[in-house]
């Protein structure tokens, strides 16, 4: 019994939702929730009087959603590795003037992404011991309570964050086709959704 062409020539679906770079995306999008938290909740924060009573609540918060930036970072270059194994791992990529302009934006994110949640840590652990929660726990101090560091550690958490802002509005700039597409797509989901309640 012969076999048709259809099926002779039929390709193994790539199983896209469970690939390395879908799962690379998916954490991109979830940190870049948590960077909106963190600019817009901090920026909030600082212009709040001590006397607030929920301030410290933020502050918590704010230091729990930094934690789990961490996390999601180490997932990500875990993930990004896989991704590139499986993009170089024969072929090596064209070293272009804009390659390299792409990595080194790219490398420079990165960095940003640790050295802004772990000033935060330290800028806690400068001010007092077992100041650093994750949703009620209290996490280890990985830097030693010293008063004469509160300053400099302020200083570096907020230049460091804010400078990490600008690069983030580069990158935005750099794709900015796709979060048009995006936007393209998301209204049309929002109008669609809104024509099928009428």
């Amino acid at each position: 019994m012969s076999q048709s062409p259809t099926s002779e020539t039929a390709k193994p679906s790539r199983p896209r939702k469970t690939s390395a770079f879908q799962r690379l995306m998916s954490i991109h999008w979830w940190m870049a929730a948590c960077y909106l938290i963190l600019f817009v909740g901090g920026t909030f924060m600082a212009q709040l009087p001590r006397e607030v009573s929920f301030r410290g609540s933020l502050y918590d918060f704010h230091k729990s959603i930094g934690i789990t930036t961490i996390g999601l970072l180490t997932a990500r270059i875990l993930v990004l590795l896989q991704v590139w194994w499986r993009k170089y791992a024969h072929r090596l990529p064209r070293f272009s003037p804009a390659w390299f302009r792409v990595a080194a934006l790219h490398s420079l994110l990165y960095v940003f992404m640790l050295v802004v949640p772990v000033t935060g840590v330290f800028l806690s652990n400068s001010f007092k011991a077992g100041n650093v929660k994750w949703f009620g726990f209290v996490l280890p101090d990985i830097f030693p309570q010293s008063t004469a560091a509160v300053d400099l550690a302020r200083s570096l958490h907020f230049w460091l964050a804010y400078t990490f802002l600008a690069f983030v509005v580069l990158h935005m700039l750099d794709q900015r086709k796709v979060l048009r597409a995006l936007w393209r797509r998301l209204r049309g989901a929002l109008t669609q959704r809104t024509e099928s309640r009428v």
